[in-house]
């Protein structure tokens, strides 16, 4: 009866856009006090509550008592996800302790908005690879939304590409790509508009991936080449040069050979180095009839089934003078007659003597040094003809000659030699695959590690006598819905990182594919990344935040405002919870029940409030819950274990008292505290429990069932009592029994604003004002006496014993003055 209009233009409906920013005005209103209320309000408008519960609006002083309420941004209004409508409860108290509360209605209107992409388009441009060759086709699948599910269109930019996108989404290619013709890469911008014109735009990157389509051609213009013959091993005849239109962008690597083996020369298959591998001996055949040697060299972009060309090249062998001439026989015998006369022709040498070199200007010799014993009777007519003549005649007889017989001679025939060198060279060749030291590897990883840390090695060899460098890639697997790998291999070391944070909750297991090679061949193994569970999710209770105001007389042991809190965790067992109030809880008011090992519990009063006498001085209690998931765990674990801690934040503000005598109806609330303790050996406790229950239930229910008999039977109707007490307090018992307290007042306070003196009940919190002359009551037994009633009439309670002995008049003041206050 005492509450005056302080709010003015409340309670009120007002309306706010979707997605207002904060400070955004939503409603005014104005705030009247009391003229006794010199200095305005004694707690300023506040939103203490709403329905449902958010923190999305605020209200704001404009001064003079006008306020406004207004957005807070956080959370941001949403028409589509958030309720439609809010009301909220704005509480006002002048200084002269007057109260007002009020609704304010905030109806949420909605808003065209743009639309957004899903799908990987949402976080990230997509990359997009289309094969050189492939037909026109569908290549992606654009996919987008409207918050108000209107119908979106597609479009794409710039205009003069090969691609198309239809109006669902899909883009489409319209051309077969030579990527050695068409550029490499294109950009799009996708753009989604909706019917209103609102539009979002995203970038798609297509990369058109090279293949092996084109044949190599050979660079190299000169097709005959001359070389001497008799060149050494190694001797560089050639350089053939070629190049693949594949491999435009990147250093070639083509494959060269002869085509049919040669015992002259080789190529080198990757440089087409064309080199002499054997003797070259123009003057033997068939080199001496046929001069030329025609080779046809091929060249190929893989080395096996690839595209290749071919072309012919002829190496002309010139001669050398290499061969001495050579005569048959070596020995001749001649014979003349004495008196032979001078100048007679003995021998012609050049028809005995060759030399076999091609080249006439090699072939060449002469005859010379014609020696030995009487060499001066004998002499050649020339060094080219090698006729061999008589100077003058021998006559045996003649004192004057030697006397000899025989004569031997020498002649030198005369040419020019070489000498030939023959060199050898090996190349390595690639042929053994790179082998893992295992062909699965299994890395156990707790789910908190730290990213970039690395969690495993993979190793593997190459056999080769030469060993080539071994790199290390992931090919497969490693992905998740957010992310596409979340895991690096080291190219070269081999060692395994994570890339992202990993989650037991979501995956508790990746299977990698991780390939080694060695640039030509390459060998994979399996890698199994275990995520092993670890207590990293806090406990989440629902709601973090609660306001709400309870009368200063309220019970012990009452479930304050009905207010519970339900909590999960999800690494956790709901029995795992324990609650407690870490901060404000002045003089320990409140607990919370059960205390541990439910994932609900609830605020219970645990202990009555006692401003009288300067115990309580706060009247407002800002509670921080803290909620942690350690109940299971033995005292040993708790300090090895990882605990994580939710937190809820409850305000509760005490209401005084009015002045007046209140009739209470007293309750009772049963306040249990559990905590769990695990023992793996305590099978018995929870069957020796649930037995105990069972057979204390089937007790109460029995001696229930006999109280609720006799009382039918024993007790006959009451009549009214001589005097209608100040204040009745009922309750029932077994829907039969009626209980009358009498009320003694052993307390006394003044009232704030009228100034007069009131007594109290500290333990009901019965209230009447107090006569000047009349001392404190003491406190009385309080005696219970049970009436029955039938089910058609009124039950009427009896004063017994202490109550009786009270004087008639006395109980009439009582009366008298408790009949104004009510």
């Amino acid at each position: 009866g005492r509450r005056t209009r302080l709010l003015k233009g409340l309670p009120a409906t007002s309306t706010v856009e979707e997605n207002a920013a904060a400070g955004v005005s939503v409603y005014t209103f104005n705030v009247t006090v009391s003229p006794l209320s010199s200095e305005g309000v004694a707690i300023s408008p506040t939103i203490v509550n709403s329905n449902p519960l958010t923190e999305a609006f605020d209200i704001e002083s404009k001064g003079d008592l006008e306020y406004r309420v207004v957005t807070t941004g956080n959370p941001v209004l949403d028409y589509e996800t958030m309720p439609k409508s809010f009301d909220l409860q704005i509480f006002v108290e002048d200084t002269t302790g007057r109260t007002d509360l009020n609704i304010l209605t905030v109806q949420v209107t909605d808003k065209n908005e743009r639309p957004v992409f899903r799908g990987n388009m949402a976080i990230q441009t997509v990359t997009i690879y289309v094969l050189e060759g492939t037909p026109p086709e569908f290549i992606y699948q654009v996919d987008a939304a409207d918050p108000e599910n209107a119908e979106l269109k597609y479009s794409l930019l710039p205009a003069p590409v090969p691609f198309l996108v239809l109006e669902s989404g899909a883009i489409f290619s319209t051309k077969e790509f030579d990527y050695e013709k068409d550029p490499h890469c294109y950009f799009l911008n996708i753009t989604v508009t909706d019917p209103d014109g609102l539009k979002s735009t995203k970038a798609v990157n297509i990369n058109i991936i090279n293949i092996n389509d084109e044949r190599p051609y050979f660079t190299t213009k000169q097709r005959i080449y001359r070389i001497p013959e008799e060149q050494s091993p190694g001797t560089i005849v050639a350089n053939i040069t070629a190049k693949d239109p594949d491999d435009e962008d990147f250093p070639s690597r083509l494959f060269y050979s002869i085509q049919s083996s040669h015992r002259y020369f080789s190529i080198n298959p990757t440089t087409g180095v064309l080199q002499v591998t054997g003797r070259i001996d123009r003057d033997a055949l068939p080199l001496r009839l046929h001069p030329n040697i025609s080779l046809i060299v091929r060249v190929e972009d893989s080395p096996s089934s690839g595209h290749a060309s071919e072309m012919e090249i002829t190496i002309i062998i010139d001669d050398i003078n290499d061969n001495p001439p050579e005569c048959n026989p070596s020995t001749f015998r001649r014979e003349a007659n004495e008196n032979t006369t001078a100048g007679t022709f003995l021998l012609d040498l050049r028809n005995y003597c060759k030399d076999i070199d091609v080249d006439p200007s090699h072939n060449q010799f002469n005859f010379t040094g014609l020696s030995g014993f009487g060499s001066n009777n004998f002499a050649l007519e020339s060094t080219v003809s090698g006729r061999l003549v008589m100077t003058e005649s021998i006559d045996l007889e003649n004192p004057a000659n030697l006397g000899v017989e025989v004569y031997s001679l020498t002649v030198r025939v005369q040419d020019i030699a070489y000498i030939i060198y023959i060199y050898i060279r090996i190349k390595p060749v690639n042929d053994f695959f790179p082998v893992f030291s295992n062909l699965s590897y299994v890395f156990n990883v707790p789910e908190i590690t730290k990213v970039g840390s690395t969690i495993g090695r993979v190793n593997a060899r190459d056999k080769d006598s030469s060993p080539s460098v071994i790199t290390y890639s992931i090919v497969a697997g490693g992905g998740t819905r957010d992310y596409t790998n979340i895991f690096w291999i080291s190219p070269t070391r081999g060692d395994v990182k994570i890339l992202a944070r990993l989650d037991y909750e979501t995956t508790q297991k990746h299977i990698l594919t991780v390939q080694a090679s060695d640039q030509e061949k390459t060998a994979t193994a399996s890698v199994t990344v275990n995520v092993l569970e670890v207590n990293d999710e806090e406990p989440v209770c629902s709601p973090n935040f609660y306001s709400f105001q309870i009368p200063v007389s309220l019970a012990v042991g009452t479930n304050i405002n009905g207010f519970r809190i339900e909590c999960q965790d999800r690494d956790s067992d709901p029995r795992s919870f324990r609650y407690f109030i870490n901060e404000g809880n002045v003089n320990n008011h409140f607990t919370f029940s059960p205390s541990a090992g439910s994932n609900t519990s609830r605020l219970i009063l645990a202990s009555r409030f006692d401003y009288e006498s300067g115990l309580d001085t706060n009247w407002i209690y800002r509670l921080h819950v803290y909620i942690t998931d350690d109940n299971l765990l033995s005292a040993r674990d708790k300090t090895t274990r990882l605990i994580k801690t939710g937190t809820v934040t409850l305000s509760v503000r005490v209401i005084p008292n009015p002045t007046t005598v209140i009739a209470i109806t007293p309750g009772f609330t049963v306040v249990t505290k559990r905590e769990n303790l695990f023992s793996e050996s305590a099978w018995y406790v929870p069957f020796v429990i649930t037995l105990g229950s069972l057979l204390l239930l089937g007790l109460l229910g029995y001696l229930g069932f006999l109280l609720a008999t006799w009382v039918r039977t024993r007790c006959p109707p009451a009549g009214k009592a001589d005097g209608t007490p100040l204040i009745h307090i009922t309750f029932c018992l077994s829907s039969q029994t009626m209980t009358k307290l009498n009320t003694a007042f052993d307390g006394e306070a003044r009232d704030p604003v009228t100034g007069k003196m009131y007594e109290f009940n500290t333990q009901s919190g019965a209230r009447r004002w107090k006569k000047s002359n009349e001392p404190l009551q003491p406190v009385p037994a309080v005696q219970v006496t049970s009436s029955a009633t039938d089910d058609g009439g009124q039950g009427t309670d009896r004063a017994e014993a202490q109550s009786k002995k009270e004087p008639s008049q006395k109980r009439k003041e009582l009366t008298a003055e408790t009949k104004p206050a009510a």
